[in-house]
């Protein structure tokens, strides 16, 4: 009972840890396929009205390895009717009542590691405009906040008044936040920046020598790039900079191979961490012009000397799109 009570302890202690100092969001491995993940900013941007799911299993067969599930959605509130409108010479022109630039979006989610369970929720408003013919700047600002538990049994301690189980934490804790983003969206690239948890915060959890828990800033710089190859044929090398204000910088860096835009097929290096690879399809059902379906895969092998004792990390992914592609600012109306 001596050995459980310490093991118990060590869990809770590492995971402290884990979240004081190091990644304290979820991670994933395919935010090239859904960007809002990690930048408000692109809710709404391309368009279309879509719904993801996203499941993560970290370190198969690891005993209280993270697991993650999300399920996110967003949409663009496009012009909708039009109005009659008298100009300074007495003319009179249609406009649209909404002029289509701003985006809602949306995301629950459910992150465990270790004896650390996070539960949260995101609410998303972004604006976009047009800087170019075809170059679109977007501003997003996300409400965000989760449900902070240690989740330790307390018939694992001998002492039925142990200070872990009686404290803050271990009863759960509310941490609210916001996370902002801006996001350049153009027919050939893209470029993102975002800050998540923007305010950081402070939360008491019981003993003095744990009474602060500092939530950090996580920023995120990315970008992609469209190179033209073959015919129907594109390649897409893409980087991401990930950094926190306590926590040493990483950086996804990758190579996705595309065809038809309908499949994907690439690679990521994930500096000091793992090799991704990833995969990604689109089904479009024949009697519904308007729905595309995404299924995606991607497969973390580990680098460090975990991978021993591991499976590798999965992470699987659906996306429901609504809407034609015409809508697109590519090819017309811009909205």
């Amino acid at each position: 009972m001596r050995k459980l009570r310490f093991i118990y302890l060590s869990l809770v202690l590492l995971g402290i840890c884990l979240i004081s100092n190091g990644q304290q969001l979820p991670l994933y491995s395919q935010y090239l396929y859904n960007k809002f993940l990690i930048n408000p900013a692109h809710a709404g941007s391309d368009g279309f009205a879509s719904i993801n799911l996203t499941t993560r299993e970290q370190w198969v067969q690891y005993s209280g390895s993270p697991e993650t599930y999300s399920l996110s959605g967003q949409v663009r509130i496009l012009k909708r009717g039009y109005k009659l409108q008298k100009n300074i010479f007495n003319d009179i022109r249609y406009r649209p009542k909404t002029d289509g630039r701003v985006g809602l979006g949306g995301l629950i989610f459910s992150d465990r590691n270790g004896l650390v369970q996070k539960t949260g929720f995101q609410f998303t408003y972004s604006y976009h405009t047009w800087v170019r013919d075809y170059t679109q700047l977007s501003f997003g600002l996300s409400v965000t906040g989760y449900h902070l538990i240690i989740t330790a049994d307390g018939e694992s301690f001998e002492n039925p008044a142990e200070p872990w189980l009686n404290d803050n934490l271990r009863k759960g804790v509310f941490v609210p936040n916001a996370d902002f983003g801006v996001y350049l969206l153009n027919p050939y690239y893209d470029i993102g920046l975002s800050v998540q948890q923007l305010f950081g915060s402070a939360t008491k959890i019981g003993e003095e020598a744990y009474r602060n828990l500092q939530i950090f800033r996580h920023y995120y710089l990315f970008g992609t790039y469209e190179i033209p190859a073959f015919v129907r044929t594109e390649f897409e090398p893409s980087l991401l900079l990930k950094i926190s204000d306590f926590g040493r910088p990483q950086a996804d860096i990758g190579l996705t191979y595309v065809y038809d835009r309908k499949y994907w097929a690439g690679i990521d290096f994930r500096t000091g961490a793992a090799l991704v690879g990833h995969l990604r399809f689109k089904f479009v059902p024949s009697n519904v012009n308007q729905i595309s379906v995404f299924v995606g895969y991607a497969y973390d092998y580990n680098l460090n000397r975990i991978h021993l004792a591991v499976f590798g990390t999965h992470e699987m992914t659906v996306a429901v799109k609504f809407g034609s592609t015409l809508k697109r600012f590519r090819w017309i109306d811009r909205y």
